[in-house]
């Protein structure tokens, strides 16, 4: 019995250890399993562009392609499909860098890229002028330079030693058949036997077995076609020869590059093989047709080749002063652009140094000035845009599922004529007064507001619509001209005011179908009008005046989206101001 009872405690002794022993190994972590998550503390996921299952909660490089990976934040609290947040230190990682818009003017000049090559007006094909044989050569490598009258070859013809018989048994009956000897000495001009050979021949009596051929031009000769020994029949190229004297710079500039640059523009480009000198050209011809596959167009430029320095194929940097000498307006770097063509892409800094948040924003590019964009929409003075690690920025976005440069939103706003936007944006300043009146809370001042309003709208011409455009505008005049005439006929302000709304919403949809010109253009809300279901109105002034409330709420608002001339707007505006009056 004490035996058992020894072995029980024992057991009970081991149960004991072993529990004590697993639970020191484990530890006191409940969920084991969140060590396989490759998430950082701050929210970081690293990820590839191109591979984007590859997530993990350190910097790198892929597995699969070996591209360094790209940081996104995963603890975004923005809604918008546009705008991404990032860490600071997701942004310091990218090497992200800031510039701001602001105006300027250009220095007329622009930098691109090409190279050296042969000027092909200046490439002289030698060609056998007679059948013959290769006796001698004296021309034996290429890249050798001749002169001009410098012998090249010596040709052995069986025809020329037949002509040459012809023209001494002609030359003896010339007198009395003066016809065949001058066709045996015109054979010979064909063949460009000078008529210094045929007077020797004439003279001497002697056939020459041999004849030689000289160059005609001096410079380098980039190809030899024969050898010694070797048949050429009349018309065979057996060298080709090319002054270097002067040489072509061939020059490759973008699409938006080609309103800046004209004929006659001088150039200046530099070469690797001299460093810090410069040599000098001018533009003498731009390709009339764009190459599909770079997107760009040759320019091509002539310069001078002194001591012969400049060989073929080397690459040169060239600065071409443009015949735009000065341009001026907001500008932005080159390098913040994502390239998509006139209408691209930039990302505008949203956040701040501790939140850093970014919206992607569709521009109108102008022409390119030196090193930088005029910008003829979608930015404004004093904004901040990505300058450097923009495609980081981009890469994150796509990866997060934001817009991005290559997932970018339906485009709402239609192509229209100018025409049409002008007399739109009359009427939307003719709109103004009366949004004004009802901020003073004057019914009557509303009331004489209409008619110039009614006068404006009636000078919309909507026979410059067409298909689609013309059906839009059709279903919101009805609306407006209605909303018009409601206002006009009561004297009631809190009945205008619903008309009001009604107007403004309308002209709203207008506005983002068919643009305006010359002034930029707020959507403004209020979120507590009709109560509390919201409403929109317009505004010339970030500052909000508020058209439902007047004196009683003056500031009650926000600005909820920005028209601006030649932006257009997408789709998802629509969507977000549903929304916000369905939350209202």
């Amino acid at each position: 019995m004490k035996t058992n009872k020894n072995i029980l405690i024992i057991i009970i002794g081991c149960l004991i250890f072993g529990g004590l022993a697993g639970w020191l190994i484990r530890g006191t972590d409940d969920h084991p399993d969140h060590e396989h998550f490759h998430v950082a503390e701050d929210g970081t996921v690293y990820t590839c562009s191109m591979h984007p299952q590859i997530r993990q909660n350190e910097p790198g490089q892929c597995p699969l392609c070996g591209m360094a990976l790209t940081p996104v934040s995963n603890n975004s609290g923005s809604n918008s499909p546009f705008v991404l947040e990032m860490t600071p230190e997701a942004m310091a990682l990218s090497n992200v860098q800031l510039t701001r818009v602001k105006s300027g003017e250009g220095s007329g000049k622009l930098t691109i890229t090409g190279k050296i090559q042969v000027n092909e007006q200046r490439v002289k094909s030698l060609t056998a002028n007679y059948a013959g044989r290769v006796d001698q050569l004296f021309v034996n490598f290429t890249g050798q330079e001749v002169r001009r009258g410098e012998k090249l070859a010596t040709l052995y013809s069986p025809e020329l030693v037949n002509a040459q018989k012809e023209l001494l048994e002609t030359a003896k009956i010339k007198d009395r058949q003066p016809a065949l000897y001058q066709a045996a000495k015109e054979k010979l001009r064909l063949w460009k036997v000078s008529e210094e050979q045929i007077a020797r021949i004439e003279n001497s009596g002697q056939v020459q077995s041999q004849f030689d051929v000289y160059a005609d031009v001096a410079g380098v000769v980039i190809a030899r076609n024969i050898a010694v020994g070797d048949f050429v029949n009349r018309g065979t190229t057996m060298f080709e020869i090319v002054d270097l004297s002067t040489v072509w710079v061939i020059l490759d500039a973008y699409e938006s590059d080609l309103g800046a640059i004209r004929k006659g523009n001088d150039l200046n480009f530099q070469v690797s093989a001299y460093p810090g000198k410069e040599f000098k050209a001018k533009v003498t011809y731009i390709d009339p047709v764009l190459n599909p596959d770079t997107r760009t167009v040759g320019i091509r430029a002539e310069a001078v080749n002194r001591n012969f320095e400049l060989k073929p194929e080397m690459f040169v940097s060239a600065t071409i002063s443009t015949s735009q000498s000065v341009q001026s307006g907001l500008m932005v770097p080159r390098t913040a652009i994502l390239w998509t063509g006139p209408r691209s892409v930039v990302y505008v800094q949203v956040g701040n140094k501790e939140a850093p948040a970014f919206e992607m924003r569709e521009i109108e590019l102008g022409p390119r000035v030196g090193e930088d964009y005029l910008i003829l929409s979608g930015l404004e003075e004093g904004e901040q845009v990505v300058s450097n690690g923009v495609f980081a920025v981009d890469a994150a976005a796509q990866l997060s599922g934001n817009y991005s440069m290559m997932l970018r939103p339906e485009v709402k706003s239609l192509e229209v004529p100018e025409a049409f936007k002008a007399q739109l944006t009359a009427f939307v300043q003719a709109y103004f007064p009366i949004k004004n009146a009802l901020v003073k809370t004057d019914a009557k001042e509303t009331q004489n507001t209409i008619s110039p309003a009614k006068a404006s709208l009636a000078k919309l011409d909507m026979k410059l619509l067409e298909g689609k455009a013309h059906d839009i505008w059709m279903d919101l005049l009805r609306p407006i001209q209605s909303s018009l005439e409601k206002i006009a006929q009561t004297a009631d302000v809190e009945e205008q005011r619903k008309y009001f709304e009604i107007l403004s919403d309308n002209l709203i949809e207008a506005v983002e179908y068919f643009g305006v010109v010359d002034n930029t253009i707020y959507r403004q809300y209020c979120p507590m009008a009709f109560r509390d279901k919201g409403a929109y109105w317009l505004s010339g002034e970030k500052e909000i005046r508020n058209p439902y409330f007047g004196d009683m709420m003056l500031t009650c608002g926000e600005v909820k989206d920005t028209y601006q001339p030649g932006k257009r707007v997408t789709s998802t505006s629509g969507e977000k101001k549903a929304a916000a009056g369905h939350n209202h």
